[in-house]
């Protein structure tokens, strides 16, 4: 057993941090913790930088920061600001030292980076009214007359388009920086700032080692806010408000996390592999340095030995400006789960190709299993090595999109979701298996011939080739698609002309021969799309020998938030009691054309997906769709329970 440090309101770092003489900051206790101890804080709010300075050892000898039991702790990145001075009308400004925010001042920080493609100055601080985060204007103009509609970029048309702003958006914000001091202006309108709780970021994160390689490190029950974090794209450093920091084995759990400038936790890459070279020199692409970043972190020791293996559970992250959860190489086989995660990327400051609740590239053996993820600008978005990734039993609805999938050959499975949104899933990969899920939007399939990425040996991070992404070699099985009027795309007809065997494919290709590259390219790779139910308009695949379509059904969806939670209303045919499914497996998945590899479970053992969205077994009735109980009729499921907070 490990030592038990305390840290109180109440303390003094002169202290020895036991019970009755705590530590007043959790940096005193962090610079000494080892192995093996743990630290608890007990209740008020620590406006501080956590940076831990030792690593754990092993699952059993982690160093645990934990909120004492029943009492609320609050780490925050900012400062509250109680000298304002009235400038006129509802403006005020606060004149700071550039002293005040050390050797990184947010107000003088601007967002950037690679892939960043709208942000009009926009700078890393940020203006808190009660919690409330203001929005940025560009000059003092704009503070006395704040634009009823803001202009964002269209992801597709790369248009930037005027949209409307809600009521917040009345709450701006600007500032100035020069040699010695820092000022900010901010429209408070009906507020007295002098007399409300205002903050601003000062402070780059809330916890998040300075080194890399501090392992094994346990962090639970606290509610951490208001950090100047940087953009992060997989070419940077990506720090997170909370992060591991190029590290192995850290458990983030039972945390509330919320208003972080762009990411809430990061699992992702450090900075030797590359820092926004695309940006800053402009000589190549960033798909090129990107490519380059995974070659070095191999060079550095990426593995399974030395980096990923997170777990993060039972977390509710909200309202941040590029991402909840964000990683690259750094997210290796590591766990997401039981989490809510919402309001992310909908602020809409800047834009980029970076943005969604859960962004990763690299997602080798990753499980994102039952978490609730809606109102987000993208649900999850997995680019590259998307490959033994698992997304199973997630609830996504009310979200721009549901789910990415980039750039990726497989195998990555998702199955038994509830994909909620007009939007469901952008496919520009292959390999992937759709299993089980309710699927009440459009998808839209693409191939990637320009880019080509790396695959790996199964269940490694070595490098067995570099391929692009033909597009096919996708299984569809089980599935209900639901159409809506408007909108157009639900269903597998996308697939229509691609072969549905590999024994076909091979023959088609053979009859181009001789040649090589070029007549594989001249050949739509197998599907393999079977026993899906297809509702109210959603087209199937010509070649679906077993399905049932009811075009002129509407099972009237709907996902409805009540006081106890979420529900799931549907109403299923006659026949969908009858339409029984089988139950899939890595036999009857098979493999991945490029990878050559099976679908399979992370430790290589057989993949038997017979538990439904709720983890209830299958047993003789094999419904299709994620949830067993489903009946024809009407159906009220509650499918996410409410967080006691």
């Amino acid at each position: 057993m490990g030592r038990v440090y305390h840290v109180a309101k109440t303390g003094s770092d002169l202290g020895n941090g036991t019970k009755e003489a705590p530590f007043l900051t959790i940096n005193k206790a962090a610079s000494i913790a080892v192995a093996g101890d743990t630290v608890i804080v007990h209740e008020g709010v620590y406006r501080e930088w956590i940076k831990p300075k030792n690593s754990g050892l092993s699952n059993t000898r982690r160093i645990t920061y934990q909120a004492a039991e029943g009492e609320k702790v609050v780490i925050k990145g900012s400062e509250r600001i109680q000298n304002w001075r009235h400038v006129e009308g509802s403006i005020w400004k606060v004149q700071l030292s550039n002293s005040f925010f050390g050797d990184f001042n947010p107000y003088k920080e601007e967002v950037y980076g690679d892939w960043l493609l709208y942000s009009p100055g926009k700078h890393l601080g940020e203006v808190y009214l009660n919690g409330m985060s203001f929005y940025e204007v560009n000059s003092l103009e704009k503070l006395y007359n704040p634009s009823v509609v803001k202009e964002v970029l269209d992801h597709w048309t790369n248009k930037v388009v005027p949209v409307d702003n809600p009521e917040q958006t009345k709450y701006v914000w600007f500032s100035q920086v020069d040699e010695e001091f820092t000022t900010i202006y901010a429209n408070f309108h009906e507020y007295d700032p002098n007399k409300e709780l205002v903050e601003i970021n000062v402070r780059k994160c809330c916890l998040y080692p300075e080194q890399t390689g501090i392992n094994y490190i346990t962090i639970k029950g606290f509610e951490m806010c208001h950090a100047a974090t940087p953009w992060s794209p997989p070419t940077a450093e990506q720090p997170g408000l909370i992060g591991a920091h190029w590290s192995k084995g850290w458990i983030i759990e039972n945390n509330i996390i919320h208003d972080s400038k762009c990411s809430a936790i990061s699992i992702g890459k450090e900075i030797t592999t590359g820092n926004n070279y695309r940006t800053k020199r402009k000589d190549k692409p960033g798909y090129q340095y990107q490519l380059e970043s995974v070659f070095s972190a191999k060079k550095i020791g990426w593995s399974k030995e030395n980096i990923g293996s997170h777990i993060i559970r039972n977390n509710i992250i909200y309202d941040c400006g590029q991402n909840g959860i964000v990683g690259h190489l750094g997210c290796i086989f590591s766990k997401i789960y039981n989490n809510h995660i919402y309001n992310i990327g909908i602020k809409r400051e800047f834009y980029g190709h970076e943005i969604a609740g859960i962004k990763l590239h690299a997602a080798i053996d990753v499980q994102i299993v039952n978490n609730r993820i809606h109102n987000c600008s993208l649900g999850t978005w997995l680019d590259w090595q998307t490959q033994g990734t698992r997304v199973s039993k997630n609830l996504y609805y009310n979200n721009n999109r549901d789910l990415f999938v980039e750039v990726s050959h497989g195998p990555y499975l998702v199955d038994h979701n509830i994909l909620g949104s007009e939007y469901a899933i952008d496919n520009f990969a292959q390999g992937g298996a759709y299993i089980n899920n309710l699927i009440c939007g459009k998808m839209v399939h693409r191939k990637v011939l320009e880019r080509s990425t790396p695959y790996h040996f199964p269940h490694s991070t070595d490098i067995a080739g570099c391929a692009v992404v033909y597009g096919g070699d996708d299984r569809f099985k089980n599935n209900i698609f639901v159409g809506k009027d408007s909108v157009e795309m639900v269903g597998t007809a996308h697939f229509n002309g691609y072969t549905n065997s590999l024994e076909e494919y091979i023959e088609l290709v053979e009859k181009r021969e001789p040649g090589d590259l070029n007549i594989f390219l001249e050949v739509e790779q197998p599907v393999y799309i079977n026993h899906n139910m297809y509702l109210n308009g959603a087209i199937s695949y010509e070649d679906e020998k077993n399905k049932l379509v009811k075009n002129d059904f509407s099972p009237e969806i709907n996902i409805l938030e009540k006081e106890d939670g979420v529900y799931l209303h549907c109403k299923l045919p006659e026949e969908f009691e009858e339409f029984l499914g089988e139950v899939q497996t890595t036999k009857t998945l098979g493999r991945v054309r490029i990878v050559d590899m099976e679908f399979e479970n992370p430790d290589g053992s057989e993949l038997i997906l017979d538990t439904d969205y709720f983890g209830e077994r299958k047993t003789n009735r094999h419904v299709i769709g994620p949830i067993n109980q489903l009946k024809k009729g009407n159906n009220q499921v509650k499918v996410w329970i409410k967080e006691n907070v």
